[in-house]
């Protein structure tokens, strides 16, 4: 095997990646709790997660980049690409129990089902295609949470 350089391991979340079982979810809970984490002491204005989301993008085009180097195509260890889509799905969210879980669950949803145009971005060149359906699936779970937010205020 090619040698696992440090774009690899960001690339697999640090090994959260590499789990057996549903390593994308699995892969997506360190950044849910990390957020959370951090949230707690200080909310985050919608500008700050606004902007660790692309920051996580951006590192994500090249960790995703470096990892299919070593395991192919669109690996499922690669998890940096749901860390930046759980990210956006996160954006003016309130640091809520409820309000996560409905993030969570509605990115991963997204995730799994890939409604247009985030499966046509799968074929996007190396690091693209891995981290562009997520952001897509970020962004429909954002709005998701934000439209069931306004329909009903007091259930998130």
């Amino acid at each position: 095997m090619a040698k696992r350089s440090f774009g690899f391991w960001v690339a697999v979340g640090f090994g959260s990646g590499l789990s057996p079982i549903v390593p994308g979810t699995v892969g997506t809970i360190p950044i849910l709790v990390l957020a959370w984490a951090i949230g707690t002491v200080v909310p985050p204005p919608v500008w700050a997660m606004s902007g660790a989301a692309l920051a996580v993008c951006f590192v994500g085009f090249w960790a995703a980049s470096a990892a299919e180097e070593v395991l192919g195509h669109d690996p499922k260890a690669v998890v940096i690409d749901e860390w930046a889509g759980m990210l956006i799905a996160l954006i003016g969210v309130p640091v809520t129990l409820p309000a996560y879980l409905f993030a969570f669950f509605a990115f991963r949803f997204f995730d799994v089902v890939k409604p247009p145009p985030a499966a046509q971005m799968e074929k996007l060149p190396r690091g693209y295609g891995v981290v562009m359906d997520d952001v897509m699936a970020g962004l429909y779970a954002l709005v998701a949470y934000h439209l069931a937010h306004a329909l009903v205020p007091g259930l998130l």
